[in-house]
């Protein structure tokens, strides 16, 4: 399937029904704990609606004394930052997200919501681009996708800006591709 408007839709759907049936919990795997200490910086982000919670990897960083930071989105074409702040405020397309003048940081860590996933690392995401132009602008980050098993189509549709994952953690398993952490 080519339309990546169809298939975000289909992914949706199907993220949605697997949710309503009760989900699973995504739990960091070792080798993500065993990378955190304080300095880190791990970008996290507030899940919407059925996206992947990173809950669990957000209290593992907390008790590593790490920084967790979260997105700051201005608009559908500005570029994604991120922040810590103790507060959240609601931002666009439906965020929970860091006040715009919170200071930014540079992530050593990007947890990333998706629509979708394949068995090499390409990610499917909503479609504006955030999280490409992140990868882009902290290429040293590692890229790390938290999804749900039924995000998985065997192929997905690559264009020329998107970066693929370095890993894919989901209720059932890790997926690893290439030098993660």
């Amino acid at each position: 399937m080519n339309d990546k408007r169809a298939l975000r839709a289909r992914l949706r759907g199907l993220r949605d029904t697997f949710v309503a049936g009760g989900g699973g919990a995504i739990l960091p795997p070792a080798l993500f704990l065993d990378a955190l200490r304080p300095g880190l910086v791990v970008a996290s982000y507030v899940p919407i609606a059925s996206e992947a919670d990173p809950a669990a990897f957000d209290d593992a960083v907390r008790a590593a004394s790490a920084t967790l930071a979260l997105p700051v989105v201005i608009g559908r074409t500005s570029p994604i930052r991120f922040a810590v702040a103790a507060t959240l405020v609601a931002g666009p397309f439906g965020l929970r997200q860091p006040p715009a003048d919170a200071a930014s940081v540079m992530p050593d860590i990007i947890l990333t919501p998706l629509v979708g996933f394949d068995a090499v690392g390409n990610r499917l995401g909503q479609g504006a681009g955030h999280y490409d132009r992140a990868f882009a602008e902290y290429p040293h980050a590692r890229r790390i996708g938290i999804a749900w098993e039924v995000q998985e189509v065997a192929v997905l549709p690559a264009d020329p800006w998107d970066v693929p994952l370095h890993a894919i953690v989901t209720e059932r398993d890790v997926r690893i591709f290439g030098d993660i952490l």
